[in-house]
């Protein structure tokens, strides 16, 4: 039984958008063609791939079987086709990566303009979200992530800083209405703003000093989603809600503004910088070949 390869990534674009028109605007083709494809393909193969509602498109268990095993596959025949890239003058195709929000927002603006301009034949599809993902499983080429524990398969790159600061920060009338902590234990009768990640869990505030760690749960009036809603919490600060706590970088323009200013500097914890990451027994693309030698020429 053979099935066009057209038709095997109609069905996996589809499935992964979840909805026809949505696949249909990634792909940059219309939605009837998909729809035709996926027709095609359930009758090639005799069962029903896609429940299809007015509402949403989901797939069958047979639908769900058949991506696990198509997304691996057709991602070496990807990788195989690339290889005809090394005889290009210059590398071409589509790299997609998969970046926490902190990243899009602090590393990729001093990254991807120079990157593009270097390699004009060469697209970039951002990905923004914070929950840990399978990169293959999501048809990106590689991600960046802070500190993660990643598999043994995966190699990685340093980009971006690599020395970085949690920073605790309040508006000025803030903490002159309910005064400036001298502890982090302070903060446990402050309000303050936290932020919850995808999987329900809300980090905790850890500062350290001359060896002591503290770690506590403070509480306040807003918790928003990490990364998505964090422009919010930063404005409920500045409007004098309460204490938050972020990356150094993402609070300094209002640090030099004055709309914030820093709580329990001397406290504030380092971290190791962002790796990008990528699988280590698949074939690299030109690409993402392109892209690892830019950041290790780059100065951070």
């Amino acid at each position: 039984m053979k099935a066009s390869l057209a038709d095997l990534n109609a069905f996996i674009a589809v499935a992964r958008a979840r909805g026809f028109r949505d696949a249909a605007r990634a792909g940059g083709i219309s939605a009837s063609s998909l729809s035709e494809a996926v027709r095609r393909l359930e009758a090639q193969l005799g069962v029903r791939l896609l429940h299809r509602t007015t509402r949403s498109v989901a797939p069958t268990e047979a639908g769900e079987r058949l991506l696990e095993r198509l997304a691996p596959a057709l991602g070496e025949v990807e990788a195989a086709l690339d290889v005809v890239n090394g005889f290009r003058d210059r590398p071409a195709g589509m790299l997609r990566l998969n970046v926490p929000v902190s990243a899009a927002r602090l590393v990729l603006p001093a990254v991807v303009p120079g990157f593009l301009a270097a390699f004009p034949d060469i697209g970039l599809e951002i990905v923004a979200e914070d929950n840990f993902v399978d990169i293959l499983a999501s048809s990106c080429d590689a991600g960046i992530r802070y500190d993660e524990r990643l598999e043994q398969d995966m190699i990685a790159v340093p980009i971006g800083p690599r020395r970085q600061r949690f920073a605790t920060a309040a508006a000025p009338h803030y903490l002159a209405r309910h005064g400036q902590p001298e502890h982090p234990r302070d903060l446990l009768g402050h309000a303050c703003l936290r932020s919850r990640f995808t999987s329900g869990t809300m980090p905790s505030w850890d500062f350290e000093r001359d060896g002591e760690v503290v770690r506590i749960e403070p509480r306040g009036p807003l918790i928003v989603r990490a990364g998505a809603a964090t422009d919010l919490s930063i404005e409920a600060a500045i409007a004098g809600v309460g204490v938050i706590c972020l990356f150094e970088d993402w609070l300094r323009p209002h640090f030099d503004k004055g709309s914030l200013v820093p709580v329990l500097e001397d406290w504030w914890p380092h971290f190791s910088g962002p790796y990008l990451y990528y699988p280590g027994r698949k074939l690299v693309p030109a690409p993402l070949r392109a892209f690892i030698d830019f950041i290790k020429g780059a100065v951070w």
